[in-house]
């Protein structure tokens, strides 16, 4: 048996993979350049002077057949905007998963809505529509679906009771670009959908979002608006609705992200492809991938898979330090070793000064159960799942490679 790199061994992974962190794992050159430099000649950095965020929008728009997209300045500012277009009233209930970012939370917060967490379901690591019933009170107002790692959640049966109970559903697609369910677009399924361009997402332009939608006006208000300042520009002069912040993307990061959608096919294809041969590499090896929906398209954001703890003789966490030690890019749990609630922005309620707002309003029951719920496979999830960094640059040698490095810590560790 090969000794372990943690122990002093030869790496089986023998130069850095590419990362998302820079140019290795990142498909960025010379048509961003291009963007980027007529948006400096033109010397209009703002949207409300240039016209490279409009074409962003409208080609967002195209590409996933909707009326409106929305740009906006980053992934949680797409999901505070889209609760700001629902306008739940302070204490009103949206449902979300344990296991997800915690920018999909901060809307909720900071609408003065609670965040209700339902437990996942442990193959997929979604939310599991199945628990979604018991969660229901007549305060919720909506449903956050995170399609996470880019796999995409069972859409059929969480719309099933979202319709039933009239309930919003927001996609979080952060993680989920071109992901489909059933040959639909997540993102498209819900009433709003909502995505990021952070720097490691499957296109980037460093920080951003979009916001996508075929309705407008349902609560009273106009989804632009909500990432605006609540102002009706068209009307011409200062005028401010209602409350709303300023989620406003530059011109610098539509011209980058007009190029990377150019891209985007190509670069989710290739992701797939590096995975599923991953997948097969580590058939036998007594891992577990994730698992994916029958009809639906995962996009992987993350490459994720569970040990189970008693099948090893170290503890997970220690069998993920010998992986990185082997030089795979990977950690233990998302978001972490345990579920958002568990954090003491939630768990102390450490939101509006002293106050404990949401959870303390008026009317407001069970503030402390909400803050720590009973999610026993997201748990479960945090502490058995490895979290692989994935992107489009990795090649057949690369995954390889890595398959290698985790058959050789599996081996030294089995029980």
């Amino acid at each position: 048996m090969k000794k372990l790199a943690i122990d002093g061994g030869d790496k089986a992974i023998i130069s850095p993979l590419p990362t998302f962190r820079d140019a290795s794992g990142r498909s960025l050159g010379s048509e961003e350049i291009e963007q980027l430099k007529e948006v400096i000649e033109s010397g209009s950095l703002s949207f409300l002077s240039g016209s490279k965020t409009g074409e962003f929008e409208r080609k967002f728009a195209t590409l996933y057949g909707v009326k409106t997209a929305v740009s906006v300045s980053s992934g949680t500012a797409s999901l505070h905007t889209a609760v700001s277009y629902l306008n739940p009233e302070p204490g009103d209930e949206i449902l979300v998963s344990p296991i997800t970012d915690m920018g999909s939370i901060i809307p909720i917060l900071a609408q003065l809505a609670v965040p209700v967490f339902v437990d996942v379901d442990p193959e997929t690591q979604n939310m599991d529509a199945a628990k979604l019933e018991a969660a229901i009170t007549s305060r919720t107002k909506a449903i956050i679906v995170t399609h996470i790692y880019g796999n995409p959640a069972d859409m059929d049966a969480i719309m099933e009771v979202a319709n039933r109970h009239n309930l919003f559903v927001i996609e979080d697609c952060a993680q989920a670009h071109l992901a489909t369910y059933k040959g639909r677009l997540c993102g498209t399924i819900g009433h709003v959908g909502c995505f990021s361009f952070q720097q490691s997402k499957h296109m980037t332009t460093g920080d951003g979002g979009m916001v996508i939608s075929n309705e407008d006006n349902r609560f009273g208000r106009e989804l632009r608006q909500c990432s605006d300042k609540g102002w009706p520009r068209n009307k011409g002069g200062r005028d401010h609705l209602f409350l709303a912040l300023n989620y406003h993307m530059t011109e610098l990061q539509a011209a980058v992200g007009i190029a990377q959608l150019h891209k985007l096919q190509k670069m989710v294809d290739a992701r797939r492809s590096s995975a599923f041969k991953l997948t097969e590499l580590l058939e036998g090896s007594r891992v577990t991938p994730t698992k994916i929906l029958p009809a639906t398209t995962a996009t992987f954001f993350f490459y994720t898979f569970r040990i189970n703890p008693e099948d090893i003789s170290v503890s997970t966490a220690d069998f993920v330090k010998a992986l990185v030690a082997e030089g795979i890019d990977c950690f233990l749990g998302y978001p972490g070793k345990m579920p958002l609630y568990r954090y003491p922005v939630i768990k102390d309620a450490l939101t509006f000064g002293s106050s404990g707002f949401p959870y303390s309003l008026p009317g407001v029951e069970n503030g402390a159960r909400h803050r720590q719920p009973s999610c026993p496979e997201a748990e479960k999830a945090c502490v058995e799942t490895v979290c692989i960094w994935w992107n489009e640059c990795l090649t057949r040698e690369h995954v390889e490679q890595i398959a290698a490095a985790i058959r050789k810590v599996r081996s030294a560790y089995a029980r």
